[in-house]
């Protein structure tokens, strides 16, 4: 099994102004020195966490999906983020914080959010998904989610798979998100958790600086490995950080302590 390039991209945002993010976000992607397979952005990374959905949605034909699809061609990696999303209708216009995987030869698929965050209103603005997305790269099976959806363990139980019922359904989970400082304790403990409880690697990526409501962010982007050991617990300042993930050694974990096998059987309702 090959091993995984991936690289981590903290840093602040600019509040509700898409053309400056994208192209921060494009300086600090193409200052990247070595070449990995998979680059990760924070949740609404060309926006901030904002509940203005209507002035700044855009369809799968936008300017954001354009930009991901052109910087992930000319980068030569997979591109992971989320952004806020409409879908028109004939009657309505339905929004969600849709997570985006771009592959470098223009592919892509996307995971819209499932629990949104009724504390910050977001409820009230955009529309649940219902369907999670468990991507491939070099063989690596990643389940993308996104910030919130970090509280929910069920949401993000392994599960046996149809075509290999003796293996894990996927290796590696990963969260896009605007996680606050207040809740930064919440935020290290449930990513060590997810990674114990599901066998997997886990990525936090967490964006940092203060937003236009005001709300402080600190950072604390993580990766944690499969038996929930802090590979790397990223500080409050903007940095890029890289790594390659070995699947041997995940192979290994879940040989020596097959906890997996034992879980229960369930089923989610859409």
């Amino acid at each position: 099994m090959a091993k995984l390039r991936i690289s981590l991209i903290q840093t602040a945002l600019h509040w509700e102004d898409k053309k400056a993010n994208l192209e921060m976000l494009e300086k600090k992607i193409f200052a990247i020195p070595d070449k990995p397979e998979l680059i990760i952005l924070p949740e609404m990374f060309s926006t901030g966490f904002s509940m203005n959905n209507k002035l700044l949605a855009e369809t799968m034909e936008g300017d954001t999906v354009d930009w991901m699809r052109k910087t992930a061609a000319k980068k030569g990696a997979v591109l992971i983020g989320s952004m806020i999303a409409k879908e028109e209708t004939a009657s309505e216009n339905i929004y969600y914080n849709r997570l985006i995987w771009m592959l470098p030869n223009g592919e892509k698929a996307y995971y819209d959010k499932r629990h949104l965050f009724a504390f910050g209103k977001e409820d009230q603005h955009y529309s649940p998904g219902n369907k999670r997305l468990i991507a491939s790269v070099n063989g690596w099976k990643i389940n993308l989610q996104i910030c919130y959806d970090l509280r929910f363990p069920v949401w993000l139980r392994q599960s046996e798979t149809n075509d290999n019922p003796s293996s894990p359904e996927y290796d590696l989970l990963i969260f896009v998100a605007n996680w606050p400082a207040v809740r930064s304790v919440a935020w290290r403990t449930l990513l060590q958790a997810r990674a114990i409880e599901n066998q997997c690697y886990v990525i936090g990526v967490n964006r940092t600086g203060v937003d236009g409501r005001g709300l402080e962010y600190q950072g604390e982007s993580m990766l944690v490995g499969p038996l929930g050991e802090v590979v790397a617990l990223l500080d409050a300042e903007e940095q890029i950080y890289s790594h390659i993930l070995d699947h041997e050694n995940l192979e290994e974990v879940r040989h020596k302590f097959p906890f997996w096998r034992d879980a229960d059987t369930f089923f989610i309702q859409p």
